[in-house]
Protein backbone atom coordinates (compact mmCIF):
# COMPACT_ATOMS: atom_id res chain seq x y z
CA UNK A 1 0.00 0.00 0.00
CA UNK A 2 1.36 3.41 -1.02
CA UNK A 3 0.61 6.62 0.80
CA UNK A 4 -0.67 9.20 -1.68
CA UNK A 5 -1.45 12.89 -1.36
CA UNK A 6 -1.80 16.04 -3.45
CA UNK A 7 0.67 18.87 -2.96
CA UNK A 8 0.47 21.88 -5.24
CA UNK A 9 0.71 20.68 -8.84
CA UNK A 10 2.13 17.31 -7.80
CA UNK A 11 0.94 13.90 -6.68
CA UNK A 12 3.25 12.43 -4.05
CA UNK A 13 3.58 8.69 -3.42
CA UNK A 14 5.42 7.21 -0.43
CA UNK A 15 6.19 3.54 0.11
CA UNK A 16 5.79 3.04 3.89
CA UNK A 17 7.96 -0.09 3.81
CA UNK A 18 11.17 1.52 2.62
CA UNK A 19 10.48 5.27 2.61
CA UNK A 20 10.80 5.67 -1.17
CA UNK A 21 9.14 8.90 -2.31
CA UNK A 22 7.94 9.52 -5.87
CA UNK A 23 6.77 12.93 -7.10
CA UNK A 24 4.65 13.12 -10.25
CA UNK A 25 3.37 16.14 -12.14
CA UNK A 26 1.95 16.63 -15.61
CA UNK A 27 3.66 20.02 -15.79
CA UNK A 28 7.30 20.65 -16.66
CA UNK A 29 7.89 22.23 -13.24
CA UNK A 30 7.20 21.45 -9.58
CA UNK A 31 5.31 23.97 -7.45
CA UNK A 32 4.54 22.66 -3.97
CA UNK A 33 2.07 24.23 -1.56
CA UNK A 34 3.73 22.80 1.54
CA UNK A 35 7.07 21.07 2.20
CA UNK A 36 7.57 17.39 1.50
CA UNK A 37 9.95 17.21 4.44
CA UNK A 38 10.59 19.43 7.45
CA UNK A 39 13.90 19.20 9.28
CA UNK A 40 13.02 19.92 12.91
CA UNK A 41 15.57 20.58 15.65
CA UNK A 42 14.20 20.05 19.15
CA UNK A 43 17.23 20.90 21.25
CA UNK A 44 20.91 21.61 21.65
CA UNK A 45 21.47 19.47 24.74
CA UNK A 46 23.84 16.61 23.93
CA UNK A 47 26.78 14.90 25.62
CA UNK A 48 28.18 13.51 22.35
CA UNK A 49 30.87 16.17 22.20
CA UNK A 50 31.33 16.00 18.42
CA UNK A 51 34.09 18.49 17.56
CA UNK A 52 32.37 19.36 14.27
CA UNK A 53 28.83 19.85 15.67
CA UNK A 54 27.25 22.64 13.62
CA UNK A 55 24.62 23.19 16.35
CA UNK A 56 27.24 23.71 19.03
CA UNK A 57 25.36 21.31 21.33
CA UNK A 58 26.53 20.87 24.94
CA UNK A 59 25.41 18.69 27.89
CA UNK A 60 23.55 21.66 29.41
CA UNK A 61 22.25 23.13 26.14
CA UNK A 62 18.61 24.31 25.74
CA UNK A 63 15.67 22.08 24.82
CA UNK A 64 12.48 22.88 22.94
CA UNK A 65 9.03 22.99 24.51
CA UNK A 66 7.19 20.30 22.54
CA UNK A 67 3.90 20.64 24.40
CA UNK A 68 2.89 23.53 22.16
CA UNK A 69 3.85 23.49 18.49
CA UNK A 70 1.75 26.21 16.82
CA UNK A 71 1.89 24.93 13.24
CA UNK A 72 1.12 21.29 14.09
CA UNK A 73 -2.56 21.50 13.14
CA UNK A 74 -1.66 22.87 9.70
CA UNK A 75 0.41 19.81 8.73
CA UNK A 76 -1.11 17.47 6.11
CA UNK A 77 -1.15 13.69 6.45
CA UNK A 78 2.02 11.99 5.17
CA UNK A 79 4.18 15.08 5.43
CA UNK A 80 7.59 13.89 6.60
CA UNK A 81 9.27 15.36 9.66
CA UNK A 82 12.90 14.62 10.48
CA UNK A 83 13.46 15.10 14.22
CA UNK A 84 17.01 16.05 15.24
CA UNK A 85 18.74 17.39 18.32
CA UNK A 86 19.48 14.37 20.53
CA UNK A 87 15.72 13.93 20.85
CA UNK A 88 16.06 10.89 23.11
CA UNK A 89 16.86 13.21 26.01
CA UNK A 90 13.55 15.08 25.77
CA UNK A 91 10.89 13.98 28.26
CA UNK A 92 8.31 15.40 25.83
CA UNK A 93 9.49 13.31 22.87
CA UNK A 94 6.99 10.45 23.04
CA UNK A 95 3.89 12.67 23.50
CA UNK A 96 5.12 14.78 20.58
CA UNK A 97 5.57 11.69 18.39
CA UNK A 98 2.12 10.45 19.41
CA UNK A 99 0.60 13.74 18.23
CA UNK A 100 2.37 13.36 14.89
CA UNK A 101 1.19 9.78 14.49
CA UNK A 102 -2.39 10.78 15.28
CA UNK A 103 -2.22 13.30 12.42
CA UNK A 104 -0.62 10.66 10.13
CA UNK A 105 2.62 12.61 9.95
CA UNK A 106 5.62 10.45 9.03
CA UNK A 107 8.21 11.01 11.74
CA UNK A 108 11.85 10.12 11.16
CA UNK A 109 14.54 10.59 13.78
CA UNK A 110 18.31 11.02 13.81
CA UNK A 111 20.44 10.00 16.78
CA UNK A 112 24.16 9.78 17.42
CA UNK A 113 25.72 6.32 17.36
CA UNK A 114 26.59 6.54 21.04
CA UNK A 115 22.95 7.24 21.94
CA UNK A 116 21.72 4.51 19.60
CA UNK A 117 23.93 2.05 21.44
CA UNK A 118 22.90 3.32 24.89
CA UNK A 119 19.16 3.44 24.22
CA UNK A 120 18.58 0.81 21.59
CA UNK A 121 15.66 -0.71 23.52
CA UNK A 122 13.79 2.61 23.54
CA UNK A 123 14.55 3.16 19.85
CA UNK A 124 13.29 -0.33 19.00
CA UNK A 125 10.03 0.44 20.84
CA UNK A 126 9.61 3.69 18.89
CA UNK A 127 10.14 1.88 15.60
CA UNK A 128 7.94 -1.10 16.45
CA UNK A 129 5.09 1.14 17.61
CA UNK A 130 5.17 3.21 14.43
CA UNK A 131 5.99 6.42 16.28
CA UNK A 132 9.19 6.57 14.25
CA UNK A 133 9.41 5.31 10.67
CA UNK A 134 12.98 5.95 9.59
CA UNK A 135 16.04 6.06 11.86
CA UNK A 136 19.23 7.90 11.02
CA UNK A 137 22.32 7.08 13.05
CA UNK A 138 25.22 9.52 12.92
CA UNK A 139 28.37 7.43 12.61
CA UNK A 140 31.10 7.68 15.23
CA UNK A 141 32.97 4.40 14.77
CA UNK A 142 31.88 1.53 12.47
CA UNK A 143 32.76 -1.28 14.85
CA UNK A 144 31.63 -4.85 14.11
CA UNK A 145 29.30 -4.62 17.13
CA UNK A 146 27.64 -1.46 15.82
CA UNK A 147 27.23 -2.90 12.33
CA UNK A 148 25.65 -6.07 13.72
CA UNK A 149 23.19 -4.05 15.80
CA UNK A 150 22.36 -1.70 12.93
CA UNK A 151 21.64 -4.60 10.57
CA UNK A 152 18.61 -5.54 12.68
CA UNK A 153 16.66 -2.47 11.53
CA UNK A 154 15.62 -2.34 7.84
CA UNK A 155 14.71 1.36 8.05
CA UNK A 156 18.01 2.42 9.61
CA UNK A 157 20.28 4.72 7.59
CA UNK A 158 23.89 5.35 8.60
CA UNK A 159 24.68 9.07 8.39
CA UNK A 160 28.20 10.00 7.37
CA UNK A 161 29.78 13.39 6.66
CA UNK A 162 31.91 14.18 3.63
CA UNK A 163 35.23 15.27 5.13
CA UNK A 164 34.74 13.69 8.55
CA UNK A 165 34.47 10.07 7.48
CA UNK A 166 37.11 8.59 5.24
CA UNK A 167 38.26 5.45 3.49
CA UNK A 168 38.43 3.20 6.57
CA UNK A 169 34.88 4.11 7.61
CA UNK A 170 33.29 3.43 4.24
CA UNK A 171 35.24 0.21 3.72
CA UNK A 172 34.14 -1.02 7.15
CA UNK A 173 30.49 -0.42 6.18
CA UNK A 174 30.91 -1.84 2.66
CA UNK A 175 28.87 -4.90 1.75
CA UNK A 176 27.02 -5.11 5.07
CA UNK A 177 23.58 -4.34 3.62
CA UNK A 178 23.38 -0.93 5.32
CA UNK A 179 21.83 2.16 3.77
CA UNK A 180 24.08 5.22 3.83
CA UNK A 181 23.38 8.95 3.73
CA UNK A 182 26.31 11.21 2.91
CA UNK A 183 25.95 14.72 4.32
CA UNK A 184 27.95 17.74 3.34
CA UNK A 185 30.35 19.28 5.84
CA UNK A 186 28.77 22.30 7.57
CA UNK A 187 31.18 25.16 8.22
CA UNK A 188 29.05 26.36 11.13
CA UNK A 189 29.14 26.21 14.93
CA UNK A 190 31.99 24.01 16.16
CA UNK A 191 32.33 22.84 12.58
CA UNK A 192 33.97 26.17 11.73
CA UNK A 193 36.68 25.74 14.37
CA UNK A 194 37.22 22.08 13.54
CA UNK A 195 37.63 22.92 9.84
CA UNK A 196 40.36 25.42 10.68
CA UNK A 197 42.14 22.88 12.90
CA UNK A 198 41.75 19.81 10.69
CA UNK A 199 41.56 21.30 7.20
CA UNK A 200 44.08 18.86 5.70
CA UNK A 201 42.30 15.80 7.11
CA UNK A 202 38.87 17.03 6.04
CA UNK A 203 40.15 17.77 2.52
CA UNK A 204 41.78 14.33 2.28
CA UNK A 205 38.57 12.58 3.31
CA UNK A 206 36.48 14.63 0.92
CA UNK A 207 38.94 14.06 -1.92
CA UNK A 208 38.77 10.31 -1.28
CA UNK A 209 34.99 10.39 -1.68
CA UNK A 210 35.18 12.51 -4.81
CA UNK A 211 37.60 9.99 -6.35
CA UNK A 212 35.77 6.87 -5.28
CA UNK A 213 32.08 7.76 -5.22
CA UNK A 214 31.48 6.64 -8.81
CA UNK A 215 32.96 3.23 -8.00
CA UNK A 216 31.04 3.05 -4.72
CA UNK A 217 27.78 3.64 -6.60
CA UNK A 218 28.51 1.40 -9.59
CA UNK A 219 29.77 -1.50 -7.48
CA UNK A 220 26.82 -1.38 -5.05
CA UNK A 221 28.77 -1.01 -1.84
CA UNK A 222 25.46 -0.15 -0.19
CA UNK A 223 21.85 -0.97 -1.17
CA UNK A 224 21.01 2.74 -0.94
CA UNK A 225 23.27 5.79 -1.07
CA UNK A 226 21.65 9.20 -0.58
CA UNK A 227 23.07 12.72 -0.38
CA UNK A 228 21.88 16.00 1.06
CA UNK A 229 22.11 19.07 -1.16
CA UNK A 230 25.35 20.22 0.45
CA UNK A 231 27.05 16.89 -0.27
CA UNK A 232 25.75 16.94 -3.84
CA UNK A 233 27.58 20.24 -4.26
CA UNK A 234 30.74 19.39 -2.35
CA UNK A 235 31.19 16.05 -4.14
CA UNK A 236 29.98 17.31 -7.54
CA UNK A 237 27.60 14.35 -7.85
CA UNK A 238 25.80 15.81 -10.87
CA UNK A 239 28.90 15.08 -12.96
CA UNK A 240 29.33 11.57 -11.52
CA UNK A 241 25.97 10.08 -12.45
CA UNK A 242 24.11 10.15 -15.76
CA UNK A 243 21.81 13.00 -16.70
CA UNK A 244 18.90 10.56 -16.68
CA UNK A 245 19.72 9.41 -13.13
CA UNK A 246 20.03 13.01 -11.97
CA UNK A 247 16.62 13.89 -13.40
CA UNK A 248 15.11 10.79 -11.80
CA UNK A 249 16.51 11.16 -8.29
CA UNK A 250 17.16 14.86 -7.67
CA UNK A 251 14.34 16.32 -5.55
CA UNK A 252 14.99 20.04 -5.85
CA UNK A 253 17.15 22.86 -4.56
CA UNK A 254 17.18 23.90 -0.91
CA UNK A 255 13.85 25.48 -0.01
CA UNK A 256 11.96 24.14 -3.01
CA UNK A 257 10.65 21.00 -1.29
CA UNK A 258 11.90 21.20 2.29
CA UNK A 259 12.54 23.65 5.12
CA UNK A 260 14.11 23.88 8.56
CA UNK A 261 12.39 24.65 11.86
CA UNK A 262 14.22 25.21 15.14
CA UNK A 263 11.67 24.56 17.87
CA UNK A 264 14.17 25.55 20.56
CA UNK A 265 14.44 29.12 19.26
CA UNK A 266 10.94 29.05 17.69
CA UNK A 267 12.35 30.08 14.31
CA UNK A 268 12.35 28.77 10.74
CA UNK A 269 14.42 29.12 7.58
CA UNK A 270 15.53 27.50 4.37
CA UNK A 271 17.88 25.00 5.99
CA UNK A 272 20.01 24.41 9.07
CA UNK A 273 22.85 26.20 7.26
CA UNK A 274 21.13 29.55 7.77
CA UNK A 275 22.76 31.71 10.48
CA UNK A 276 20.55 31.94 13.56
CA UNK A 277 20.29 35.71 13.23
CA UNK A 278 18.68 35.31 9.80
CA UNK A 279 16.01 32.86 10.93
CA UNK A 280 12.39 34.06 11.17
CA UNK A 281 9.79 33.58 13.95
CA UNK A 282 7.56 30.55 13.41
CA UNK A 283 3.84 31.03 12.73
CA UNK A 284 0.81 28.76 13.06
CA UNK A 285 0.72 28.02 9.29
CA UNK A 286 3.16 25.68 7.56
CA UNK A 287 1.93 26.94 4.16
CA UNK A 288 2.72 30.53 5.12
CA UNK A 289 6.20 29.65 6.36
CA UNK A 290 6.97 27.52 3.31
CA UNK A 291 5.86 30.31 0.96
CA UNK A 292 8.37 32.58 2.73
CA UNK A 293 11.09 29.93 2.47
CA UNK A 294 10.55 29.61 -1.29
CA UNK A 295 10.84 33.37 -1.66
CA UNK A 296 14.14 33.68 0.21
CA UNK A 297 15.77 30.43 -1.00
Amino acid sequence: MMYKYKNGNCNVFIDPNNGTRIIHTDDDYIDLQFPLNIDVSIGRRCDGGCKFCYEGATPDGPEANLEYVPFLDSLRPYTEISVNGNSLLSMQLIPFLEKLKKRKIIANMTVNQIHFERKEALIADLLNSGLVHGLGVSLRNPTPEFIERAQKYPNLVVHTIAGVHGKDDYEALKGKGLKVLILGYKDKGRGHTYLAEEEASIKANRDYLKREIKSILENNWFPVVAFDNLALEQLDIKHVISEEAWEQFYQGDEGSASMFIDLTDRTFGVSSLMPREQMLPITDSIDEMFATVKQIA
